[in-house]
């Protein structure tokens, strides 16, 4: 969970705590992600009890996270309204209010966290007031950066997700020599991303804080800028893609190659241009080394023990084992700590010869890499679609495995 978010999560439960809102509530969540966990482990902490998470995956049914039973929507309507809220840390805020009021349930529903600032759709006066006032910060930013780059197209990306950068840098130069298009800037949220944007050339970046993002995207809107793009799947002001997945699974290459910018589907992605040897080199054994990497902001994590095996299997066999770690992430017991740089991951993984991560936007960064790439799945639908995330996420030349909710391993 992106570290912005985790903080507007923890103040938002400390006003509703301060409110005496959770007092003599039952407590359930929407949505096992990896924001809903991280709810529930604040929860917990304060010493609240939570009742049950609620998902539409009927694999998880039954299952439990600290204790803490994952059962069907339906369930609700069994409460009282009056003494239950439901808490949503997870993206899909609107789509399950939604669910929750059919089924027939009153009572209160909070949302944790923001993810989507400048998307409200709400008539109400504080609404309008509110987004009149970001649409007026937004357009001082949005003036900045036409001033500041005064002959570029500007490409506002709305998340900070390396996957999706990865994926639509690599599909940016076609889509700019369609329309013409000489010069662009990219504006990206956190250094990270600005990282996976020079893997593709010297394109000017500019790093913007989510809220600064939110506020220009909608001052953006507003204007309707002809010279500004905001590329991304499932912005519904740029693609109604979203809406096919209910109907047929389409991969997230084929979103941005097609549904985000309109390329004909047998286009060929653009290679990384600018990668560069790590200064670890000679820490790792040649070909005879492993890099872990399992930690990702937007998917839940495997139990610890599930890498403990992995790690006693590799160690086993005689291989020097490293975990991929980044600010206070902690490396998995039994291996090294690396930390290159986003430039640096493709020689960190080529010296290794094996990488095994969870899937996650690293993934897409190494994607060419030459060596043995392993990427592992929880068992989780994308979306509120019927479709695994594994038929979204797959990767080509890539060992693909999901871990079942049983415990068990499907190689797919």
């Amino acid at each position: 969970m992106e570290a912005q978010y985790y903080r507007a999560m923890t103040e938002n439960l400390e006003e509703i705590e301060q409110a005496g809102i959770l007092e003599n509530k039952k407590i359930f969540l929407f949505g096992h992600c990896h924001a809903t966990e991280k709810l529930a482990d604040l929860l917990l902490g304060k010493g609240y009890a939570v009742s049950a998470i609620l998902d539409n995956n009927a694999v998880k049914h039954g299952n439990e996270y600290r204790g803490i039973v994952i059962q069907a929507p339906q369930e609700i309507i069994r409460e009282a309204g009056e003494d239950v809220i439901v808490c949503i840390a997870a993206r899909a805020y609107a789509a399950m209010t939604e669910q929750l009021r059919r089924l027939g349930f009153q009572g209160m529903i909070r949302k944790l966290v923001d993810y989507n600032s400048y998307a409200d759709y709400s008539l109400s006066e504080e609404t309008i007031n509110c987004m009149t006032l970001r649409r007026q910060g937004g357009e001082i930013l949005f003036s900045g950066l036409k001033k500041k780059y005064p002959d570029c197209f500007r490409i506002l990306c709305p998340f900070a997700a390396l996957g999706d950068i990865y994926i639509m840098m690599s599909y940016l130069p076609h889509f700019l020599s369609k329309r013409g298009i000489d010069k662009c800037v990219v504006g990206v949220i956190g250094n990270a991303c600005a990282q996976v944007v020079r893997l593709f050339g010297f394109y000017p970046v500019e790093v913007l804080s989510q809220k600064d993002m939110d506020e220009m995207i909608q001052a953006a809107l507003y204007e309707q800028d002809a010279d500004t793009y905001i590329p991304h799947q499932d912005r519904p002001y740029v693609v109604k893609l979203s809406n096919a997945l209910y109907i047929k699974p389409i991969t997230l290459e084929q979103m941005y190659c097609c549904g985000v910018f309109g390329l004909p589907a047998d286009t060929k992605p653009c290679e990384p241009v600018n990668f560069s040897d790590s200064a670890d080199l000679d820490r790792i054994r040649d070909g005879k080394a492993v890099i872990f990497s399992p930690y990702a902001k937007s998917v839940t994590s495997f139990p610890e023990a599930v890498w403990e095996q992995i790690v006693a299997c590799c160690t086993d066999r005689g291989y020097q084992c490293f975990t991929n770690v980044a600010g206070e992430e902690k490396p998995l017991p039994g291996t090294e700590a690396i930390s290159p740089r986003i430039a640096e991951m493709k020689s960190v993984v080529e010296r290794a010869g094996t990488f095994v991560g969870i899937r996650s936007g690293l993934c897409d960064v190494i994607r060419s890499v030459n060596a043995r790439k392993i990427a592992l799945y929880p068992d989780y639908n994308y979306s509120d679609t019927k479709w695994k995330a594994i038929d979204i996420y797959a990767l080509a030349g890539w060992e693909n495995i999901v871990r079942k909710e049983d415990g068990t391993w499907e190689r797919r």
